[in-house]
């Protein structure tokens, strides 16, 4: 059963969101789908990029109530006062900002909120420093508090990212149709597995392909790192003797993706037997598609990534088939050979998976946490 909020609809706040585009497009994604989010709840938004360029293919129809500005810009004559700063992933806002903010808001006869939206993690620190307050003891903001706010899995977090109506979208979705439409032949393979590739660059991604080789399937290759890797692979495949098409290996098929808008991203979540993601905002998205996923986490050099999978496969109750293929697809040390499952064990990452879903449509999502975070702080 879905959460329901007892709380009163929130006052429209005019909300100033900062984010940097590091190296993929996770960042932007995970802004966008909190800025549109808070903009059909009543909230105007602003949301100043270093790179808004992506937004071009992830939602090119834009959205009513977000303006979407300039990394490096102030606030002009007419704008109105920020009410709510949300500092996304540490991105640390320009001080020139900050004070211009600051003056603003006090002619206003207002103060702002100042939010640093954190990481998604489910580690242990995630619930001891959600909603913390960090005093800001120098720069412009001198004087300030930034409060921490943490995305998580568990109801002592700040919750995932699901806009109001999501379910009922899915619900309405033909997985059927939708094949039908992206099937380049006039007719279904019988008995052919979907796959939705979503990866940096797997060691394991050749044995993935090799014996999607040996069986009816559908990779359906997203556009990037993944395409990438996805070809460089196959140049591997060649020259060990396992030749093809640049679409097809024995009973693989592929498929290489255009960019597309975030709603059609879910879509192939919803339409695909396994989901192959990475990353913060695919991750959750796979799991409101409820569907048998597998993350490829953010590398990390000092490794610390293995402990934050591992504490995420802790939280999931990953049954043991699903470990093992994690950590093949992760590179882990000691990881055994990467094994595609079967039947059953789809099946049982399934189960695994919707009853994660069931915990988590039990807890208030992020932006009904943080509308009712503001209220109580304001």
């Amino acid at each position: 059963m879905q959460a329901m909020s007892s709380q009163a609809p929130s006052a429209s706040l005019q909300w100033d969101i900062f984010c940097r585009v590091i190296d993929n497009f996770g960042d932007i994604g995970v802004c966008w789908r909190l800025s549109t989010d808070l903009a059909a709840r009543g909230q105007r938004v602003r949301l100043w990029v270093d790179d808004a360029s992506a937004l071009a293919w992830l939602a090119p129809q834009g959205c009513p109530g977000v303006q979407v500005r300039a990394w490096g810009g102030v606030l002009a004559p007419h704008d109105a006062p920020t009410q709510v700063l949300v500092e996304a992933f540490g991105c640390e806002v320009a001080p020139e900002f900050i004070a211009d903010s600051a003056r603003v808001s006090k002619a206003a006869g207002q103060e702002y909120l100042w939010i640093n939206l954190e990481y998604l993690s489910a580690e242990g620190y995630v619930e001891r420093c959600h909603r913390l307050p960090s005093p800001v003891r120098q720069g412009a903001a001198l004087g300030g508090v930034k409060w921490f706010f943490y995305p998580g899995f568990t109801p002592a977090t700040g919750g995932l990212l699901r806009e109001p109506g999501l379910l009922e979208r899915q619900a309405r979705f033909d997985g059927l149709a939708w094949r039908a439409a992206r099937r380049p032949g006039p007719t279904a393979v019988p008995d052919e597995r979907w796959i939705s590739l979503f990866c940096y660059e797997p060691a394991a991604l050749p044995a993935l392909l090799a014996q999607c080789a040996r069986q009816p399937t559908r990779l359906l290759a997203t556009p990037g790192r993944a395409t990438a890797a996805t070809r460089a692979a196959l140049q591997d495949m060649d020259k060990n003797g396992l030749q093809g098409t640049p679409g097809k290996r024995g009973q693989l098929s592929i498929s290489y993706l255009d960019p597309c808008p975030q709603p059609a991203f879910d879509e192939m979540l919803w339409g695909c037997d396994l989901n192959l993601v990475r990353g913060e905002d695919s991750l959750v998205r796979a799991l409101w598609a409820g569907r048998p996923l597998v993350w490829q986490i953010y590398p990390q050099h000092d490794n610390a990534h293995h402990d934050k999978l591992h504490a995420f496969l802790d939280w999931l109750h990953a049954p043991a088939s699903l470990r093992r293929f994690h950590a093949a697809w992760n590179g882990l040390e000691g990881a055994p050979p990467l094994h595609i499952p079967d039947d059953d064990a789809l099946a049982e990452w399934t189960g695994c998976v919707q009853a994660a879903r069931t915990r988590l449509l039990a807890q208030d999502d992020l932006v009904t946490q943080i509308l009712g975070f503001v209220r109580e702080k304001r």
